[in-house]
């Protein structure tokens, strides 16, 4: 209507020449007609650039695009969370998407390099492709990786055919193991598979027999798959069925309940996790440009690892003591034939760490001493001047209240990062959940710290 690319208008509304709408259940900004009649008319106008791009708050200047974020609602009450493929895998404690949305919009440019450096199932990613960013995702855990590149994955013709002909074999199968169990006219064996499946103590405590083997084949149908991408989405949606069909309570309870899962459920529900990865990626696949990359990469943070520059960085950090993703994913981890082990031990936050009683157990010093390490490694790898967003709640240790936002606020001081802002928000009980006996939060804060570049 008006004339101009959507970056000219993205970027007069971060210099504050034209007011910001209000925002859709999305996050999204939407324009009234009235709005988009002044952007009209002032398109043929060019403005005065002078002190365009700061406020004035309290005799300071701040950014405008500070100023747009901190007057926004950020509690986001109703609004929509399992667009594109933010649903295809289960994923406890992540942050709902309309907060990373806003932060990228607001600061950061399109073609901008957008991290995250606790990146989880890849809820920042998806984001910054969606918004024309470039993007890269840090974790320890291989799990959260893997769903993570399948969030991000580009599809084709051939990944949909190949994906969709593992759905039609899942559900022939499973078809006929039910018709063949309730066959009473003659003697019949439990269908076994040929496929691979773990060992690993307990395995039986966990699964069924008749479930293990129909993993073990949705497994087999997954590994012979050509394309890698078309492979990491089958076995995302093989990992998206497993703690369902197991005997475990749910993906924030490690406690053993029977399920009576049927003969052919299995391959059902795997069957249902392929065909709502089609869809979910496809959909994704038509918005995002290819020409945007993304990497994701399995490795320790403490390890310091190499990362293309960031211009901004948006992370949920883990809380110490507030969940334990190695052991609710550990069925998981152990049927995709990762290092669970490993994980383990690299985990930072995790509540079996944090609630040892040994004289090796971590503290709160446990977490500030990574975090100082962190920090420094991520004021060499955001851009001067780029902005740090943390999403972060408090949580108890040992009986005391952590305040995590002021922690990573005092390692960022040492590593050369100006707290710039502080938003609180409040969670929806049904957006976030941790172990409720330690880790329960009702309100969280966005902290955003820029690099100024000078280490102390």
């Amino acid at each position: 209507m008006a004339g101009i690319h959507k970056d000219t208008l993205l970027r007069w509304l971060r210099k504050g020449i034209i007011s910001e709408p209000g925002r859709n259940r999305y996050g999204w900004r939407a324009f009234s007609l009235d709005q988009a009649q002044n952007i009209m008319q002032y398109a043929q106008q060019p403005p005065d650039a002078e002190n365009i791009g700061t406020s004035i708050t309290g005799g300071k200047k701040i950014p405008l695009a500070l100023s747009v974020l901190n007057a926004m609602d950020w509690d986001f009450s109703g609004a929509k969370t399992n667009y594109l493929t933010h649903s295809i895998h289960p994923y406890p404690a992540k942050f709902i998407p309309q907060i990373p949305n806003a932060l990228i919009q607001e600061l950061s440019s399109v073609g901008d390099m957008v991290g995250d450096i606790f990146c989880g199932s890849g809820t920042t990613l998806v984001e910054a492709l969606t918004l024309k960013r470039n993007t890269v995702g840090v974790d320890a855990n291989p799990l959260a990786c893997l769903i993570a590149r399948s969030k991000t994955s580009i599809i084709n013709a051939d990944d949909v055919f190949e994906l969709s002909e593992v759905s039609r074999k899942s559900k022939a199968l499973s078809e006929s193991i039910i018709t063949y169990g309730t066959n009473n006219l003659f003697s019949s064996q439990p269908f076994l598979s040929s496929g691979w499946r773990p060992s690993f103590p307990k395995h039986d405590f966990w699964f069924d027999a008749h479930v293990t083997e129909e993993l073990a084949e949705a497994l087999s149908y997954c590994l012979t798959l050509n394309s890698a991408s078309s492979k990491n989405l089958a076995l995302t949606a093989f990992s998206s069925i497993v703690v369902s069909v197991s005997k475990q309570d749910s993906d924030t309870r490690y406690v053993r309940r029977e399920k009576n899962i049927q003969i052919g459920e299995t391959l059902r529900r795997f069957a249902r996790a392929i065909d709502q990865v089609i869809h979910a990626v496809s959909e994704f696949s038509e918005l995002v440009e290819p020409r945007f990359r993304c990497d994701v990469i399995s490795e320790n943070l403490l390890s310091n690892p190499k990362i293309p520059m960031m211009d901004l960085m948006v992370c949920s950090p883990p809380y110490p003591n507030a969940y334990s993703y190695h052991l609710y994913h550990r069925t998981r981890m152990l049927w995709l034939g990762m290092d669970q082990p490993l994980f383990k031990k690299e985990e930072i936050g995790s509540h079996r760490k944090y609630s040892s009683n040994s004289k090796n157990g971590a503290t709160v010093e446990t977490f500030r001493h990574e975090f100082n390490s962190i920090m420094k490694w991520l004021s060499i790898n955001l851009k001067k001047g780029g902005y740090a967003c943390f999403v972060v709640g408090d949580s108890t240790l040992k009986g005391q209240k952590i305040d995590n936002a002021s922690l990573i606020k005092d390692s960022g001081t040492l590593a050369g990062f100006i707290e710039v802002a502080r938003i609180n928000r409040t969670i929806q009980s049904t957006k976030k959940a941790f172990n409720p006996a330690h880790g329960t939060i009702k309100t969280e804060q966005i902290l955003i710290l820029e690099n100024s570049g000078k280490i102390r």
